[in-house]
């Protein structure tokens, strides 16, 4: 096995922890505790991330599953924070993509997300360009652990499963990939990923991050 292609999972992979500032903003516009705020984000996050909803709606319908009218921007606020929340980065594995590219290894990234993060990030992040394959959710109308979106990535990079590590913090998604053939690792941090590309005998083929 010969390995060419590194796919990356963003958030929580490429990003560090979710914007704290941005999350509090969240919470103090909303005005709701931490665990009904937390139960009715995530509610709805997976359509978001298969562009069943835009960010606007996302937002819009969370005002209405909660009971809450805050006035017309209350929605465009929320958007703009969550967003931001997400636009946060990871220098070790940014340098490490690096690394793999310098190693001829091809590098792509296969995420879930949505249309205002997305756009949030393009104007925040140069450094999306130094992929050779970007892969959106929403764009394709279906997100992770959907084999689908394993198919279209590897399409995209021209390489088969067994030729590819792919890496998401979601054991679900790492292991969805494992059934199509891939290489899967689950992401905890960087030591831990160091860590396993050795106990996998990958450093023989992958620098180490």
């Amino acid at each position: 096995m010969v390995l060419r292609a590194v796919v990356f999972d963003y958030g929580m992979v490429l990003t560090g922890q979710p914007d704290q500032e941005s999350h509090d903003a969240l919470l103090r516009i909303t005005g709701l505790p931490y665990d009904r705020f937390e139960e009715l984000y995530w509610t709805d996050r997976h359509a978001y991330d298969e562009g069943k909803l835009s960010g606007i709606t996302f937002w819009g319908k969370f005002l209405r599953d909660a009971g809450l009218d805050l006035g017309p921007n209350a929605v465009e606020e929320l958007n703009r924070w969550d967003a931001r929340m997400w636009t946060t980065e990871n220098p070790a594995m940014l340098a490490w993509q690096q690394a793999l590219k310098e190693r001829g290894v091809r590098t792509a990234i296969l995420s879930n997300m949505g249309d205002s993060v997305l756009e949030n990030m393009k104007r925040e992040f140069d450094w999306l360009n130094r992929f050779d394959v970007l892969v959106w959710s929403y764009q394709l109308g279906m997100a992770k652990p959907d084999p689908a979106i394993y198919r279209h990535t590897l399409a995209q990079l021209g390489v088969q499963p067994e030729e590819t590590l792919f890496i998401d913090d979601k054991p679900v998604n790492v292991e969805a990939a494992r059934t199509l053939g891939m290489n899967g690792l689950v992401f905890t941090g960087v030591d831990q990923l160091r860590a396993d590309l050795v106990a996998h005998g990958l450093d023989a083929q992958l620098p180490l991050p």
